[in-house]
């Protein structure tokens, strides 16, 4: 088992190495010219020219990336060209609240997907079942920006229910620093205004963000179930009486959640990507929302602090995965 988690580990370094060289290469592709975001368009070339001086961008490519990668493996991740802050600083700021978003739009994935599996696989070829599945199809086939913009013109602009965007509403104030999640914060404060007012703006978001995943982990469950209730000793069992609730419950659950735990994983994984697009159309002031607005001020060193930070978020989150299928499944480390 520790020889399988070295691997891993060295496997992790080369896949952030490997997209850290993908993405420097195709931030610097993009047109435009950072030192002319930066100056404005009436600057000299010599303010141009000292600007880029300034940045480092006067040097070629191949130099560029080494002193970045010498910066990052002492935790530097550089200075953002937007906000002249460093990058891990700003990121710190922006990360809880796309932490908060991503943890409850997992358990909305997790607490919707999981029964909603079980139950179209205990009642397969039924209607309840193939509206199951015409669900799960949605989920991976609407994009999250259009099934955000509709939730907002159904519960904001026509039936007004519930806030298009940000965390808070305007007017409230709260300051959110022993975790940074003002949910749970709130509640550690016991501001119940506070945390029903940034619940009502959790909703939608989490609901858009979480509805890929949760048709993932569905579809997942209900394969995984339908495959274990057709294995010989469940028959065996059912015919020698066992109830049908503990038969799901006691023998098909716990051995269909096994090959589930890979997909949960990858879904995690998945909202901390996904979580880009809902955030920029839900105003969400996280990292999503911080990096679409690097990528229009051309802010590579945001841009790359960004993917870095997700990357290295999704590979610990497999190795985590892996570790668990290990310890459920002995054949793996055998």
């Amino acid at each position: 088992m520790k020889k399988i988690i070295i691997k891993r580990l060295l496997l992790m370094i080369l896949v952030i190495f490997g997209v850290s060289l993908i993405v420097f290469l195709l931030s610097h592709v993009i047109p435009g010219d950072p030192a002319r975001m930066m100056a404005g368009q009436r600057a000299s070339q010599d303010t141009l020219m000292n600007i880029r001086k300034q940045l480092g961008l006067d040097k070629p490519l191949v130099v560029q990336y080494f002193i970045y990668m010498k910066g990052l493996l002492s935790g530097n991740l550089g200075t953002s060209i937007r906000t002249q802050q460093p990058v891990i600083s700003d990121l710190a700021v922006y990360f809880p609240a796309t932490l908060e978003l991503v943890l409850y739009a997992f358990l909305i994935a997790l607490i919707v997907g999981i029964p909603l599996g079980i139950l179209t696989s205990i009642k397969q070829n039924t209607v309840f079942d193939y509206l199951g599945r015409i669900f799960c199809i949605g989920g991976v086939s609407i994009p999250a920006f259009w099934g955000g913009i509709i939730l907002i013109l159904i519960f904001y602009s026509k039936l007004n229910l519930l806030p298009s965007s940000g965390r808070l509403s305007l007017g409230v104030t709260f300051n959110a620093n022993i975790t940074g999640l003002i949910t749970v914060d709130s509640l550690l404060k016991g501001n119940m205004e506070v945390f029903k007012d940034s619940l009502r703006h959790l909703i939608l978001p989490a609901i858009v963000l979480s509805y890929a995943q949760l048709a993932t982990i569905t579809r997942q469950v209900r394969s995984s179930m339908i495959e274990v209730l057709n294995e010989e000793y469940i028959k065996t069992a059912r015919a020698n009486g066992i109830k049908e609730k503990s038969l799901i419950v006691f023998y098909a659950l716990r051995n269909a959640l096994v090959p589930t735990i890979t997909v949960v994983g990858l879904s995690l994984g998945g909202l901390l990507g996904g979580a880009v697009v809902t955030e920029t159309v839900f105003n969400w002031p996280g990292m999503g929302k911080y990096v679409v607005d690097s990528i229009s001020f051309l802010d590579f060193p945001s841009i790359m602090g960004f993917t870095i930070i997700i990357v290295i978020g999704y590979v610990l989150i497999n190795l985590a995965v892996d570790i668990i299928y290990m310890i459920l499944n002995p054949q793996i480390r055998g």
